[in-house]
């Protein structure tokens, strides 16, 4: 039977540079199952499962480590980001850095994490959009020289009208605790890819929208969606 597995996985085969004694197989179980019963030996996925890993075979994933470009001054746009940002945090000008997660059925579902309790909070058994009451936005406005943020969850499509209409709660709220209120520039950093703040029609429309509110001179910065682990 090892043998035979060692004869079907020949060309899916890789190892550790290392030489720490890792190999691994991009095959599943349940096809090297389908391959043993072609050739008449009848085993089942979990089986294959233990002889694998009696074999020294691991489970892997894929890292991501290739850079896309290699070009000379692909650190320069990195290089004016910072350089533009020290200078309004020298000039004491607000720095907004925005981002949008993963959006979310409201209802009756099962969410992550544990809670005391003396009862089971019973759940609906599957997450089916038919039985939500929306779709929850969440949207987060982070002001880096005050460090105070505000998460907003909007119900509506991801638009740049409802983006704006975010922003502007976020911004009113930093202003209506008599943050920034007389300040007149701002320097705002979002990433690529984040919902609607892409180049295009989208992200032109959110940003005319927002300065137009602001009414004030504004730099915008965007993260390329490679680097997207963090826009602090």
């Amino acid at each position: 039977m090892v043998k035979l597995l060692e004869e079907l996985m020949e060309g899916d085969t890789a190892g550790d540079p290392m030489g720490k004694g890792k190999i691994w197989t991009r095959r599943s179980t349940r096809t090297l199952k389908k391959e043993c019963g072609d050739r008449g030996v009848s085993v089942c996925a979990t089986t294959v499962s233990r002889l694998l890993k009696d074999m020294d075979y691991s489970l892997r994933v894929n890292r991501k480590t290739i850079a896309e470009t290699r070009h000379p001054d692909r650190n320069r746009q990195f290089e004016i980001i910072n350089e533009t940002k020290k200078y309004f945090e020298d000039s004491g000008q607000p720095i907004i850095s925005v981002d949008s997660k993963k959006k979310e059925l409201i209802g009756n579902f099962r969410n992550e994490g544990k809670a005391w309790t003396k009862i089971v909070n019973e759940v609906l058994a599957h997450d089916f959009r038919s039985q939500a009451i929306g779709v929850g936005c969440p949207f987060g406005i982070y002001e880096l020289l005050t460090n105070l943020g505000t998460v907003i969850v909007g119900t509506s499509y991801d638009t740049p009208n409802l983006q704006s209409s975010q922003l502007r709660f976020g911004w009113m709220n930093l202003v209506g605790r008599g943050i920034h209120a007389q300040k007149n520039s701002l320097f705002f950093v979002t990433q690529e890819g984040a919902t609607d703040f892409v180049p295009g029609c989208g992200n032109m429309r959110f940003i005319k929208i927002f300065v137009k509110f602001t009414d004030s001179p504004s730099g915008f910065a965007t993260i390329p969606q490679e680097h997207q682990n963090g826009i602090r």
